[in-house]
């Protein structure tokens, strides 16, 4: 995966599920921020670690730079918390001409209340063509509070 920030070498890598998009071949990221041990690789391609996590509170952007114009029918995110309870929201976002225009496609707020509400997970079905930017933003807690944005995966088709 191609991203913006100092990465850590190499790896090993899965091969992704069947239908989902080769994200490491097709995009790169920009990333607001990053913890180290939870790098944007691992909420994007399969089988390299737990998900990427905020180096710091608040506000986060995720934006995939698709290298060519493609057509995306599925979108699957996954988010988790088990340690802190907040209510989340969350905005995706699609551009046609790289950046320059923004078309909504979901604004969605989740309660996470661990131990029990820990997870969410979306699948959703779009009709998007010519899609060269996907943007995801992140508010962790709309009250405010210290939690950082995280993210367990994205997948799209």
């Amino acid at each position: 995966m191609r991203k913006r920030i100092i990465g850590h070498g190499p790896r090993e890598v899965e091969a992704p599920e069947p239908g989902w998009l080769d994200l490491d071949l097709l995009a790169q990221a920009e990333i607001t921020s990053e913890d180290a041990d939870y790098p944007i690789e691992s909420a994007l391609i399969q089988g390299t670690g737990q998900g990427w996590r905020a180096a710091e509170p608040g506000e986060q952007t995720i934006r995939l730079l698709f290298d060519e114009p493609l057509s995306l029918r599925r979108v699957h995110l996954m988010f988790h918390e088990g340690e802190q309870e907040r209510t989340q929201e969350f905005v995706l976002r699609w551009s046609p001409d790289g950046g320059q225009t923004y078309r909504e496609i979901l604004r969605q707020q989740y309660n996470f209340s661990p131990p029990g509400e820990t997870r969410e997970v979306e699948n959703y079905e779009v009709d998007l063509d010519r899609v060269t930017v996907l943007e995801l933003k992140i508010v962790p807690d709309i009250s405010g509070g210290s939690a950082r944005a995280s993210l367990a995966q994205l997948r799209l088709a």
